[in-house]
């Protein structure tokens, strides 16, 4: 049976959000903290990624680099 993940915690927060963008968002009736909330994760995420790839690039292309001179270890046995 699948662990159920905790709901995680909200913390209110003051935010400056264009007026106009905020008050369509309601009459689509969107929730706003939802996609204020997504929005911050996406770029949080996208973030992270950009510094792993920034912090691992000169690794990355050693490996390709390794790849490129020597072909892909079991090549030989892939099927197409």
């Amino acid at each position: 049976m699948p662990t159920k993940m905790p709901e995680p915690r909200r913390k209110a927060t003051k935010l400056s959000l264009d007026e106009r963008a905020v008050a369509e968002a309601r009459e689509l009736e969107l929730d706003v903290s939802r996609i204020v909330e997504e929005a911050i994760s996406d770029a949080v995420r996208a973030e992270k990624n950009r510094r792993w790839k920034e912090e691992n690039r000169e690794a990355l292309e050693s490996s390709n680099e390794w790849v490129r001179e020597n072909a892909l270890p079991l090549a030989k046995y892939r099927p197409f």
